[in-house]
């Protein structure tokens, strides 16, 4: 892999879902750069191990953790509060963590799992910590989504996906939302120092199947392995918009192999991802930015329609 040319030494870059995988790979390319590295993760001992192995492969003294739980809200309140508690600022968040659940798993927000840790999570953490990015120069948030997001389908009456569950039909729900997201946040935020896109990291073996897949998870994880990207190679996408001056001030794109493309034509829609962070703000109990109770257009695999949400 060919790093980019820069030097980090003053960024601060907060890398969540980076104790394996993409992640973790992630946060030791840019740590080789010099950059001071927050991970996230659940598992607190797992999170130290992972930065002592950072540490000592990098030389570079500055990387810390932060821990939180995805499938808790209330977790990554905590988290976002702690890493304001601790630094003045961020350069760049990388919105990493994701989950795949083979079952459907019931949540307190009226929601189903994935949704919860894919979307809402890194919904809520990136708008809690926009004014700490806000105090910098330039600011970069990169969402980590997937090619998944073409067969994905929104029906905000049934985001808890009580009906026609699948674990791959929630987890493309979950990378439809994340690109919605980002398109969403770049046009808020325009005009500002913040850039926000979203990539496809490419097919990569990672433990992302370990979920509800018991003995299966390892031996698909060994499968896919034949075929797929190593962590190192999936995280290149992300560490070319973490840190290359070449897409300074780019904002709202889609990018693969560090290329801009065209995501599915539903991302493009403005209502409907307009309407996704209206019921994200209420789903994670942030203040609005605009009245809630809204006429809505849901899209399905059925078709479009409209409704209301309260």
């Amino acid at each position: 892999m060919n790093l980019p040319a820069a030097k980090l030494e003053d960024r601060i870059i907060l890398i969540t879902g980076a104790t394996s995988g993409i992640g973790k790979a992630a946060a030791h390319l840019i740590a080789t750069m010099g950059a001071r590295v927050v991970i996230t993760g659940r598992n607190k001992e797992k999170l130290e191990k992972t930065v002592q192995e950072l540490k000592s492969q990098t030389g570079n003294g500055s990387v810390n953790y932060l821990v939180a739980d995805f499938s808790d809200l209330d977790q990554v309140r905590e988290m976002a509060s702690d890493f304001e508690d601790r630094y003045a600022c961020l350069d760049v968040l990388v919105n990493n963590t994701g989950a795949f659940f083979n079952k459907r798993q019931e949540t307190i927000y009226g929601v189903e799992k994935t949704f919860v840790v894919n979307h809402l999570a890194p919904f809520l953490l990136t708008n809690m910590l926009m004014e700490t990015m806000r105090r910098r120069e330039e600011a970069r948030i990169i969402n980590v989504s997937s090619d998944a997001h073409q067969y994905g389908s929104l029906d905000f009456d049934d985001l808890e996906f009580k009906h026609g569950y699948a674990g791959m039909k929630a987890y493309a729900r979950s990378k439809l939302s994340n690109i919605l997201f980002t398109y969403e946040a770049a046009r808020r935020l325009a005009g500002s120092a913040i850039t926000v896109n979203a990539l496809h990291p490419g097919h990569v073996a990672t433990n992302i199947f370990r979920n509800d897949f018991s003995f299966f998870g390892p031996a698909l994880k060994w499968v896919m392995g034949l075929f797929s990207l190593t962590p190192e190679e999936g995280a290149d996408n992300t560490v070319f918009l973490a840190t290359s001056p070449e897409v300074k001030g780019v904002t709202g794109k889609y990018f693969v192999k560090r290329e801009v493309v065209r995501s599915s034509r539903i991302t493009y829609n403005e209502d409907l991802a307009k309407k996704l962070w209206q019921i994200s703000e209420k789903l994670t109990s942030l203040s609005p930015t605009e009245p809630v109770d809204i006429q809505y257009t849901t899209t399905s695999e059925s078709g479009v329609k409209n409704g209301y949400f309260s």
